[in-house]
């Protein structure tokens, strides 16, 4: 029996408005509203609204054979809550479906795992409080894109996640399949997922190149190729951007119909079965220990961190954000303002508009950035943090007072 993992990761970040250095900022006003209001409503309109409606009913006319999981950063849950509940709620019916697994992550998508993991724990226990409440205990975690190396992989099961998920790498695997479920490099009980990237890409990136030799691509194309995964599968990792169906690739595409017809030609042929990671982690045995050294993840072709601190910009933003960390978390109690504006300066998408990349990657990059360059980016994070570090120093000179 193959189990077939879909999972799917749904994020908006609180963009910044685009300062400038010598911008007068008034109190935290750090954040483009309007743009994160008009981002969220559409990104509810286009996808998360009609792919749930979708999944719901996969669900009905399979009899509950088909099943799924997401992680919804506590960023876009907030953003949802304030302007767009129906979608909110219509992902608690996918909850209420007992189909459909949620799992953790840092609430607020960040990089603190590489940078602090003090702040790490924090972030994760205040996700693992909002997706409990919402959609039931999780016990499954996603690091931000991925992220996993062995330390990272240790403190995740000493918070008592069974089950974390990540990138099939080549340079991690080498020979290795990513379709085996394997245990970290000194961790006793976590089993770790791999994701197949090439067919997670087909979907996620490739489906509506009229370039690509397999355009267009049709449900039954795509479940023969699931059924044709050679030994020694015995789980087959779907992992992308939610976001993929219907914004980054619009219903005009045919994705949503690839999509809804894809369950019944997977379940078809016998032996195969829709699973989540939990279920996967609970039913299968690790296949080997996993050596991670150095940080893998699922962004560009490297598949390491380059992708948020590949350049001087990227490490100086990052490590101006997180100077001010034991600040703001001192102050909390009189101004926990500041601890809020800062854990949302945390959030990876503001280091990762400031990648110099090439090629097809910086095509990625591009089409995910409000900004004109990454130059503008960087511009824009820094006023920002420097505003906020004034702020976080007035706070201090009143409270000494």
């Amino acid at each position: 029996m193959i189990d077939v993992v879909f999972y799917f990761q749904a994020h908006q970040p609180y963009r910044l408005r685009k300062w400038k250095p010598d911008d007068r900022i008034q109190r935290l006003d750090l954040f483009d509203e309007p743009l994160n209001r008009l981002v969220a409503e559409r990104v509810a309109e286009r996808c998360y609204l009609p792919m749930n409606r979708l999944l719901l009913d996969a669900i009905e006319r399979t009899d509950g054979q088909f099943r799924c999981a997401f992680s919804l950063s506590g960023t876009v849950i907030q953003q949802l809550r304030d302007w767009a509940p129906d979608a909110l709620d219509s992902f608690v019916d996918l909850a209420d479906s007992g189909n459909v697994e949620f799992l953790c992550e840092t609430s607020q998508h960040s990089l603190a795992a590489l940078a602090d993991l003090d702040e790490f724990v924090a972030q994760v226990e205040t996700q693992r409080a909002l997706v409990t409440d919402l959609f039931g205990a999780p016990g499954t975690f996603r690091n931000t894109e991925l992220i996993l190396d062995n330390r990272i992989c240790a403190k995740v099961e000493q918070l008592g996640f069974g089950c974390m998920i990540g990138e099939g790498a080549d340079r991690l695997l080498g020979w290795r399949s990513p379709q085996v479920p394997y245990r970290p490099k000194g961790c006793k009980s976590l089993k770790l997922l791999l994701r197949s990237y090439s067919l997670s890409d087909d979907i996620a990136f490739r489906f509506s190149n009229p370039k690509w030799p397999s355009y267009p691509l049709f449900a039954d194309t795509y479940a023969g190729w699931l059924h044709d995964v050679p030994p020694p599968a015995q789980f087959i990792g779907l992992f992308m951007d939610y976001e993929t169906f219907g914004e980054h690739q619009g219903a005009h595409t045919g994705i949503l119909d690839f999509m809804r017809c894809l369950p019944e030609q997977v379940l078809q042929r016998n032996g195969f079965r829709f699973r989540t990671p939990a279920q996967v982690a609970a039913e299968r045995e690790a296949a080997a220990e996993l050596d991670m050294p150095t940080p893998v993840s699922w962004a560009d072709a490297e598949r390491n961190v380059t992708a948020w601190l590949g350049n001087p910009m990227q490490k100086a933003a990052h490590a101006a954000i997180y100077a001010l960390r034991a600040d703001v978390v001192a102050l909390a109690e009189d101004r926990p303002d500041l601890l809020a504006a800062w854990r949302k300066l945390t959030t990876s998408d503001h280091v990762y508009y400031v990648a110099t990349k090439h090629h097809s990657d910086a095509e990625v990059h591009e089409y995910f950035s409000p900004y004109d360059s990454p130059h503008a980016a960087f511009v824009t994070v820094m006023t920002a943090v420097d505003h906020l570090r004034a702020q976080v120093e007035k706070a201090k000179k009143k409270r000494s007072q």
